[in-house]
This record gives C-alpha cells, sequence and structure tokens, in this order.
C-alpha cells in the first residue's frame, strides 16, 4: 500500500503518491479533468529527518501552485478570464509574505506592547514566546473561522473532507465507490491543517531558543530563519503519529489538529466524493506504471 496524501482545489482534489501526483477537477459541465504528472526521486540526503520535512513542505508548495492554477482553468465557464500558472504563483507569494506577517510579525509585536505593560512578560523568555505562541494561534483561529463564511471556500472544504475519506477507505482496503467511503471520517492525522498546528506548537518551543536580549528585527528574522526546522520537526511528529494512531497517549497528543480540522474538513457531496475516487485512482495507476 503506498502513502497517499492530498490537496483540496477549486472543484477537485489532488492526490499525491511517492512517485506521481494527479489533480481531478469536475468543470461547469459535470466533466472531470485530469492532470498526470510524476515526481522525480530525491537525492538521499533530502531524505534525512527533519530535513526531509520541510523538502515535503516545499514540495506540497509547489505542487500546490500548479494543481490550483490547473483547477481555477477546469472549474470555471469557459468565457471567464483564467488564471495563469505565473499568476498563481504571485498570488501565492503574496499570500506567503501576508501570512509572514500575520503569524510572525503581528503576534511578535503584539508581544513587545504586551511586554512593555507587563515587566514579567519582557523579562521571562519561556513567558514571552507562550504569549507569542498563543497570539499566533488565536490568529490562525480567527484566519480560518472568517475564511470559513466565503462560500467558494466551504466548497473547498468540502473537497478536503473528500479527499480524507477517500484515503481513509484506501488504507483499510475497501472497494473506492461513493457507497463504501461515505461512512468513513473527514478528519485525518496526516492532515495538513494538523500539520501546520503542530508547528506552530513546536514553535513556541523552538523560538525560545532565541536570546531576549536580541532588537526586534533580530527576533523576526531569526524566526523565519527557524520555521524549516520547526516544519521539519512537525513533519517527523507527524509521521510518528500516523503510525501509532492507537496508542492513547498519541491519540491524546493529536487531538487538538483533530478538532481544528473540524473547520477545515467538511461532509462532501457524493458528487465530490466521486471527484476525489478519481484523482486517488489514476495516481495510483500513475504508480503503478512507473515502478
Amino acid at each position: 500500500m503506498k502513502n497517499i496524501g492530498g490537496q483540496a482545489v477549486i472543484e477537485g482534489v489532488m492526490m499525491k503518491s511517492p512517485k506521481a501526483w494527479t489533480v481531478a477537477v469536475r468543470g461547469p459541465n459535470k466533466e472531470i479533468f485530469f492532470q498526470k504528472n510524476s515526481l522525480t526521486e530525491l537525492p538521499k540526503l533530502l531524505k534525512k529527518p527533519i530535513l526531509r520535512g520541510f523538502v515535503a513542505l516545499v514540495q506540497a508548495m509547489l505542487i500546490g501552485i500548479k494543481a490550483l492554477a490547473f483547477s481555477a482553468e477546469k472549474a470555471m465557464p469557459a468565457e471567464e478570464e483564467k488564471p495563469s500558472p505565473f499568476s498563481m504563483g504571485i498570488t501565492v507569494f503574496i499570500s506567503f509574505v501576508i501570512g509572514l506577517v500575520i503569524f510572525l510579525l503581528l503576534p511578535l509585536y503584539s508581544t513587545k506592547l504586551i511586554g512593555m505593560a507587563l515587566k514579567s512578560v519582557s523579562e521571562n523568555q519561556i513567558l514571552f514566546n507562550l504569549v507569542d505562541g498563543m497570539i499566533r494561534i488565536i490568529f490562525f483561529l480567527v484566519y480560518i473561522l472568517l475564511i470559513n463564511m466565503n462560500k467558494d471556500i466551504r466548497r473547498v472544504f468540502q473537497y478536503h473532507g473528500a479527499e480524507h475519506k477517500v484515503v481513509h477507505a484506501y488504507e483499510a482496503g475497501v472497494e473506492l465507490t461513493p457507497g463504501n467511503i461515505e461512512g468513513y471520517s473527514i478528519l485525518h492525522p496526516r492532515c495538513g491543517t494538523s500539520f501546520l498546528f503542530v508547528v506552530m506548537i513546536l514553535s513556541i518551543l523552538i523560538f525560545s531558543f532565541i536570546p531576549k536580549e536580541w532588537s526586534f528585527v533580530e527576533k523576526f528574522l531569526s524566526r523565519i530563519v527557524l520555521v524549516p526546522l520547526a516544519a521539519g520537526c512537525s513533519y517527523e511528529f507527524i509521521r510518528f503519529s500516523s503510525k501509532k494512531i492507537n496508542n492513547p497517549f498519541v491519540r491524546l497528543m493529536i487531538a487538538p489538529g483533530l478538532w481544528l480540522q473540524r473547520l477545515t474538513a467538511k461532509e462532501p457531496s457524493r458528487d465530490q466524493i466521486e471527484v476525489a475516487i478519481e484523482a486517488l485512482r489514476e495516481v495510483l495507476k500513475m504508480e503503478s506504471v512507473i515502478m
């Protein structure tokens, strides 16, 4: 059985196996369109623990840009202007910069202001980073709640739920039919939402090693530099926890991430499940051919 992951896109699902990835998108005329791609074998160095987590994150971002551009092209009516991969890339880059501002710069600055009012926060490095981390988590929750108000985003979240259900069914070894899949959970321990939550939790610990004597700019830049380390450690935790899912302690550890997924994964329709099934079938076909 292959290690399968995925991502929801506009009116579709991307499924990724170790050697390939496929996007399935339902167009305005209800036809399903596919984009299929093989993956280049990574050097052994990039498969080392911690480092492979950051590599996987970068790879997911690059694939995500291509998958989103394809889904936008195929899901929109023919008369509407289609975004190019370049414009999608620019949009993702701008979103990345905005993300740095919202989830790194603003929490740090807010904590600095709190530290000016409460000496205990500014003088205690552990307390400073706890406050910084809690503000970051609050911003993340508010962000998710706000985008949930958009109906188009809610549809993407339904496809996210469909992706999880289909992967669950595949891992259980059942026949991939909508009837078999509907009963599976919309929550999955290897979800990107859980990954981001773990990154935010571990970053509290990792950022604590930044000297409190450093200037505001040094603290901000050092956080950017340490994000890959937080991502790599989070990847290893998610990888480990998915293999030990039946352990009560591990289940307790991953519970907050699963709860958070209820905001980003919604119950899908049967049509959406069918798209996710087709994406998985196609990537498994590609995997068998490449082998």
